[in-house]
């Protein structure tokens, strides 16, 4: 078991080396550059900028050597001090951009899993249990809809729904007094009272489709031999269930923690820009059409980190949860 763990640590190595060359290579394939539109817009606005400010900005932001350079020069900042390299639209170092908003954004994704376990756990399980039963109907008919629909579309129903029928703004996660006021309980509450919305409109769409997963997967446990012979022995229905098939029924939603990681800290983009949210997700969108290559390289490789941390992480969980994949992972 230890040494399956230290091999595919060191899978890592190369892994993440390739998803930095690749992220580095996609961002940079559009033509042009951020500085290049800067000047534009700025030249354009009537302000112009001599030669030796804009040769003084390339060598700043690393424009001068060419893209092999300029990703090794990113990569070895990273490797050697932990720079991530300074962002061109906002003017700061990319942690300081980054750091602002982790915070909340972490906040609302831990929430909104907290809400999605809780809710499609029991679901799927009463509906594998009450199979074919008119809450097990309802469900599925609940769970469809949820997946079909995206959650910025259910955000944009919401906020008209909530503007022309009860007169009230929804969007931001807080009141206009606590928006760029210092951090105390106050502050606090007043989030508390903002963020069950953002929370229900990320979580509906995973909700919906882990209670099928729940459901599919239970019901395929509940059919094996040994459930038969269990009951056959005369187990209670509720310790039976929850000994074996449950705890097996749960392995894809430990195995999908791999994606859980990144999903913490991006949040759902498209979504918090509709609900105005102070989050990561935005910042991410914004990265990416303004070509602000530092900053988009850098939340690339934080989140392609965090995906490949937590397959690991979840390959570890379920070997601890199933011992069908403990015995499998100690005879390797």
């Amino acid at each position: 078991m230890l040494g399956y763990i230290v091999y595919r640590l060191f899978q890592l190595i190369p892994l993440l080396l390739l998803v930095s060359l690749l992220t580095f290579l996609i961002i940079e394939l559009p033509p042009g550059d951020y500085l290049s539109m800067y000047i534009i817009r700025l030249e354009q606005s009537g302000t112009r900028i001599s030669e030796d400010e804009v040769e003084r900005l390339n060598r700043e932001y690393g424009l001068d050597k060419p893209l092999y350079g300029r990703y090794l020069w990113w990569l070895w900042k990273i490797i050697s001090r932990g720079d991530l390299g300074r962002s061109f639209a906002y003017g700061k170092p990319v942690s300081e951009v980054i750091g602002e908003r982790i915070m909340l954004t972490m906040v609302i994704s831990l929430a909104s899993l907290l809400f999605v376990w809780a809710t499609a756990i029991p679901i799927g399980i009463y509906a594998a249990t009450h199979q074919y039963t008119f809450l097990d109907y309802l469900f599925t008919f609940l769970g469809f809809i949820g997946m079909a629909i995206p959650g910025f579309l259910l955000a944009l129903v919401l906020m008209y729904l909530a503007i022309t029928r009860l007169n009230m703004a929804i969007t931001g996660l807080f009141s206009a007094q606590y928006a760029e006021a210092p951090w105390g309980w106050a502050k606090v509450l007043d989030m508390m009272k903002r963020i069950w919305l953002p929370v229900i409109i990320i979580g509906i769409n995973g909700t919906a489709g882990l209670i099928r997963v729940m459901r599919g997967t239970l019901l395929d446990e509940l059919r094996k031999p040994y459930v038969t012979t269990a009951r056959a022995k005369g187990i209670t229905e509720r310790k039976l269930l929850f000994k074996y098939p449950v705890r097996i029924a749960i392995n894809p939603m430990i195995s999908t923690i791999g994606w859980l990681l990144p999903s913490l800290v991006s949040g759902a983009g498209i979504t918090a820009i509709v609900l105005n949210l102070p989050t990561a997700g935005p910042i991410l969108v914004r990265s990416l059409m303004q070509q602000d290559m530092y900053l988009a390289g850098s939340f690339i490789m934080i989140l392609s980190t965090l995906t490949v941390i937590g397959t690991v992480l979840s390959d570890i969980l379920l070997a601890v949860v199933d011992p069908r994949i403990r015995y499998g992972a100690s005879g390797q």
